[in-house]
Protein backbone atom coordinates (compact mmCIF):
# COMPACT_ATOMS: atom_id res chain seq x y z
CA UNK A 1 0.00 0.00 0.00
CA UNK A 2 2.60 2.41 0.95
CA UNK A 3 4.26 1.57 -3.22
CA UNK A 4 0.76 2.69 -4.52
CA UNK A 5 0.78 5.97 -2.53
CA UNK A 6 4.18 6.78 -3.20
CA UNK A 7 3.35 6.14 -6.90
CA UNK A 8 0.11 8.30 -7.03
CA UNK A 9 2.47 11.29 -5.29
CA UNK A 10 4.93 11.38 -7.76
CA UNK A 11 2.66 10.89 -10.88
CA UNK A 12 0.84 13.81 -9.37
CA UNK A 13 4.08 15.65 -8.90
CA UNK A 14 4.93 14.93 -12.31
CA UNK A 15 1.95 15.95 -13.48
CA UNK A 16 2.22 19.39 -12.62
CA UNK A 17 5.85 19.66 -13.79
CA UNK A 18 4.44 18.63 -16.86
CA UNK A 19 1.65 21.30 -16.44
CA UNK A 20 3.64 24.20 -15.44
CA UNK A 21 5.81 23.75 -18.86
CA UNK A 22 2.64 23.70 -20.69
CA UNK A 23 1.61 26.82 -18.82
CA UNK A 24 5.03 28.35 -19.77
CA UNK A 25 4.75 27.59 -23.07
CA UNK A 26 1.46 29.26 -23.07
CA UNK A 27 2.97 32.38 -22.14
CA UNK A 28 5.76 32.70 -24.13
CA UNK A 29 3.35 31.92 -26.98
CA UNK A 30 1.05 34.49 -26.09
CA UNK A 31 3.97 36.80 -26.15
CA UNK A 32 4.84 36.23 -29.39
CA UNK A 33 1.63 36.05 -31.16
CA UNK A 34 1.20 39.36 -29.33
CA UNK A 35 3.92 41.00 -30.82
CA UNK A 36 3.69 39.33 -34.06
CA UNK A 37 -0.46 40.53 -34.34
CA UNK A 38 -1.43 37.01 -34.83
CA UNK A 39 -5.49 37.15 -33.95
CA UNK A 40 -5.83 33.37 -34.90
CA UNK A 41 -3.09 32.28 -32.18
CA UNK A 42 -4.39 34.67 -29.66
CA UNK A 43 -8.09 33.51 -29.83
CA UNK A 44 -6.75 29.77 -29.27
CA UNK A 45 -5.02 30.63 -26.36
CA UNK A 46 -7.25 33.04 -24.53
CA UNK A 47 -11.07 31.96 -23.67
CA UNK A 48 -14.07 33.08 -25.32
CA UNK A 49 -14.70 34.23 -21.74
CA UNK A 50 -11.85 35.84 -20.71
CA UNK A 51 -11.27 38.99 -18.72
CA UNK A 52 -8.20 41.16 -19.45
CA UNK A 53 -7.29 44.14 -16.71
CA UNK A 54 -4.91 46.21 -17.89
CA UNK A 55 -2.38 48.36 -16.48
CA UNK A 56 -4.10 51.90 -16.26
CA UNK A 57 -7.07 49.85 -15.16
CA UNK A 58 -9.39 49.40 -18.02
CA UNK A 59 -10.92 46.17 -18.80
CA UNK A 60 -11.01 44.16 -22.22
CA UNK A 61 -13.03 41.37 -23.35
CA UNK A 62 -11.61 39.00 -25.46
CA UNK A 63 -12.67 40.58 -28.65
CA UNK A 64 -12.06 44.34 -27.31
CA UNK A 65 -8.42 43.00 -27.03
CA UNK A 66 -8.18 41.31 -30.27
CA UNK A 67 -9.21 44.26 -32.19
CA UNK A 68 -6.82 46.26 -29.91
CA UNK A 69 -3.92 44.23 -31.12
CA UNK A 70 -4.93 44.38 -34.84
CA UNK A 71 -4.97 48.43 -34.63
CA UNK A 72 -1.51 49.63 -34.93
CA UNK A 73 -1.49 53.57 -35.20
CA UNK A 74 1.55 55.31 -36.62
CA UNK A 75 2.74 57.05 -33.46
CA UNK A 76 2.19 53.69 -31.39
CA UNK A 77 3.86 50.49 -31.17
CA UNK A 78 4.93 47.94 -28.78
CA UNK A 79 8.60 46.82 -29.75
CA UNK A 80 9.64 44.29 -27.58
CA UNK A 81 7.80 42.40 -24.97
CA UNK A 82 10.36 40.71 -22.84
CA UNK A 83 9.49 38.51 -19.63
CA UNK A 84 11.80 38.45 -16.61
CA UNK A 85 10.13 35.56 -14.57
CA UNK A 86 7.51 33.40 -14.22
CA UNK A 87 6.03 31.20 -11.15
CA UNK A 88 3.17 28.71 -12.05
CA UNK A 89 1.42 27.08 -9.09
CA UNK A 90 -0.88 24.58 -10.25
CA UNK A 91 -4.20 23.14 -8.67
CA UNK A 92 -5.63 20.33 -10.56
CA UNK A 93 -7.35 21.49 -13.77
CA UNK A 94 -5.96 25.40 -12.56
CA UNK A 95 -2.93 27.42 -12.86
CA UNK A 96 -1.75 30.64 -11.91
CA UNK A 97 0.89 32.30 -13.84
CA UNK A 98 2.68 35.27 -12.27
CA UNK A 99 5.36 37.39 -13.46
CA UNK A 100 7.33 40.31 -14.34
CA UNK A 101 7.90 41.60 -17.79
CA UNK A 102 9.30 44.84 -19.62
CA UNK A 103 7.41 46.51 -22.54
CA UNK A 104 9.33 48.89 -24.78
CA UNK A 105 8.04 51.04 -27.61
CA UNK A 106 6.49 53.92 -28.81
CA UNK A 107 3.65 55.74 -27.83
CA UNK A 108 2.16 58.75 -29.13
CA UNK A 109 5.60 59.55 -31.34
CA UNK A 110 7.54 58.40 -27.68
CA UNK A 111 9.54 55.77 -26.36
CA UNK A 112 8.86 53.96 -23.19
CA UNK A 113 9.95 51.04 -20.82
CA UNK A 114 7.61 49.60 -18.71
CA UNK A 115 8.27 47.47 -16.11
CA UNK A 116 4.86 45.52 -14.62
CA UNK A 117 3.81 42.48 -12.34
CA UNK A 118 0.96 40.08 -14.21
CA UNK A 119 -1.09 37.96 -12.95
CA UNK A 120 -3.09 35.13 -15.80
CA UNK A 121 -5.62 32.67 -15.04
CA UNK A 122 -5.52 29.08 -16.65
CA UNK A 123 -8.19 26.69 -16.56
CA UNK A 124 -8.37 23.20 -18.14
CA UNK A 125 -11.45 22.99 -20.47
CA UNK A 126 -11.70 19.33 -21.94
CA UNK A 127 -8.09 18.79 -22.08
CA UNK A 128 -6.87 22.46 -23.39
CA UNK A 129 -5.05 24.98 -20.93
CA UNK A 130 -7.01 28.48 -21.52
CA UNK A 131 -6.86 32.03 -19.87
CA UNK A 132 -9.28 33.20 -18.09
CA UNK A 133 -8.28 36.03 -16.55
CA UNK A 134 -5.13 38.28 -17.08
CA UNK A 135 -3.94 41.48 -14.82
CA UNK A 136 -1.09 43.58 -15.29
CA UNK A 137 -0.14 46.05 -13.09
CA UNK A 138 3.20 48.48 -13.51
CA UNK A 139 5.66 48.30 -11.21
CA UNK A 140 6.91 51.80 -9.66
Amino acid sequence: MLLTAASITLSAQDSDSAVRSRIAALEKAWNQAYKAHDIRALDAILDDSIVLVNDDGSVQTKAEFLASVNTVTPNSQEQQVAPESLNVKVMDKLAIATGTFRAKGMEAGKSYTRHERFVDTWVNKGGKWVCVASNATPIL
